[in-house]
């Protein structure tokens, strides 16, 4: 728990994230926002002021501003006027402990934050999966397996490892000289694990919107309620305490930052510091990615569904990013007459549809062409010599197998320099590891839909012909070469 300084020294907290608030006793304000801490007796909801406005916020909310870069130049700056006489020591107290240097003092309290915001965090968890998941779980008449793994995702397998974690941390926490703790290696010994967070964050809008259509119906918000007081846990919504594991996982690359920042090069604790600081940065990157990625997935689904006469197997089965996208004039062997189409530029292939005369906002499938096994090449203005036609601000795409060639024109220069970014961004992100990307590609369909989806790559599949003739049977590997792609 936080204790205030004996001499009356103002403490200040900054903001983490915003605070919104209805209540005329809470203190909103938005991230960043710095509060004069004035009552911190109770470690969940502490009294602050900011100019004209004071109330309760949220401790989780916050960070003690004593562990911030401002306040340490100005304890640095006291601290040496102290040394030469010129200010009174006393008012050091809550920053030097006692006979310790000013850094270690810092390296100190950041690791009691980490190891007292842990605490608070098990019993959190524990708050939630045993005052109301257990209780959910009696009332079948109220709730069935699949609300609950919506309401409150993978929480109860965050909890075991999260105790798992602490226990760890126990074991490298000093509890006689914190500042000698040699925690960094609990976090790059785990850091595989935190990954369990991205489930539940990619969960998280659903729980909120699955509770949201629950608590208009009174018995769910009295059920919710009487678990609360049941479990003697603070006046906060189920949304409220749900939302902690997001915030957790994003705190801790802040808390590490903070301990490397007062941790000497020469500690023991150093490099296992500034890795583990690398790993949650990377964890929390990881889990964004994955979160863009199922959006991306949400996006190209509603996209297919308003394509007329669609045919053959979904884009979502190869493909989980839509690159580039624009109008195109085409021509394709064996045809002989130009079409003008729209193409949709994804990871692995490229689809293009037809415009509706009167209703140019819809779409009719007219094809698509596997990337994989195509190459692109930058075709110059003038005569092309395998249409035997003259072309400007064209690109030529051609099968590896020699079975396929489309001539794709652009209106103006520039968009047909944008095509070849796009063809090349396409090959350098995706032309490589497709394996790995499969993989990667039936777990976030597991997550949306709850089913597999997609197949094994080394599988071959047949594709019906299309108006681009497509007729591939395996999937290639590009590499990415000037302004040609090639295989």
């Amino acid at each position: 728990m936080f204790i205030f300084p004996i001499d009356g020294s103002v403490v200040y907290a900054e903001a983490l994230w915003d605070h919104v608030t209805m209540d005329d006793q809470e203190l909103g304000f938005k991230a960043g926002d710095v509060i004069e801490v004035v009552d911190a007796t109770n470690k969940e909801w502490w009294w602050g002021r900011m100019v004209d406005s004071e109330g309760w916020f949220p401790a989780s909310f916050v960070r003690l501003r004593v562990n911030q870069d401002e306040p340490m130049e100005e304890y640095l700056d006291h601290l040496e006027e102290a040394q030469s006489g010129q200010e009174d020591r006393s008012g050091l107290g809550l920053f030097l402990g006692p006979g310790l240097p000013c850094k270690e003092q810092m390296r100190t309290n950041v690791i009691n934050e980490i190891m007292s915001t842990e605490r608070d965090y098990i019993k959190h968890l524990k708050d939630i999966c045993e005052g109301y998941i257990k209780q959910c779980r009696k009332r079948t008449d109220m709730f069935n397996e699949e609300q609950l793994r919506t309401i409150f995702g993978n929480i109860e397998d965050i909890y075991r490892f999260q105790r798992k974690f602490l226990k760890g941390l126990e074991k490298k926490f000093n509890k006689e000289q914190p500042h000698l703790s040699e925690i960094g290696c609990c976090f790059l010994e785990h850091q595989t694990d935190f990954q369990i967070y991205s489930e539940y964050c990619n969960n998280h809008p659903n729980a909120c919107i699955q509770l949201s259509k629950l608590m208009k119906v009174n018995k769910y918000v009295f059920f919710f309620e009487a678990c609360r007081l049941l479990q003697k846990m603070i006046d906060i919504s189920l949304d409220g305490f749900l939302l902690t594991p997001v915030q957790k996982i994003c705190k801790y690359p802040l808390q590490l930052g903070e301990l490397l920042k007062y941790t000497n090069p020469q500690h023991r604790d150093y490099k296992d510091v500034e890795a583990a600081l690398n790993a949650m940065k990377n964890v929390a990157r990881l889990i964004n990615e994955r979160k863009r990625r199922l959006e991306n997935i949400d996006k190209i689904a509603q996209w297919q569904s308003s394509i007329e006469d669609w045919e053959g197997e979904d884009v979502l089965s190869r493909s989980s990013e839509l690159i580039f996208s624009g109008e195109l004039t085409k021509l394709s062997q064996p045809q002989t007459k130009s079409q003008q189409r729209m193409f949709f530029l994804f990871d692995h292939q490229m689809v293009f549809c037809k415009k509706d005369l009167l209703r140019r906002d819809m779409l009719y499938y007219k094809g698509r062409v596997d990337m994989d096994h195509m190459e692109v090449v930058d075709v110059e203005d003038g005569k092309e010599k395998d249409f035997n036609i003259s072309v400007k601000n064209a690109v030529k795409l051609r099968s590896t197998s020699g079975d396929q060639l489309h001539l794709l024109s652009a209106k103006k220069p520039e968009l047909k320099e944008r095509w070849i970014r796009a063809f090349n961004d396409e090959r350098r992100q995706y032309g490589s590891n497709i394996d790995q990307f499969y993989s990667e590609l039936q777990s976030l369909f597991h997550s949306v839909t709850g089913k597999p989806k997609g197949r094994n790559p080394q599988e071959p599949q047949e594709h019906q012909p299309s108006e681009c003739g497509y007729t591939s049977k395996t999937y290639g590997v590009g590499s990415v070469t000037n302004n040609t792609i090639t295989k």
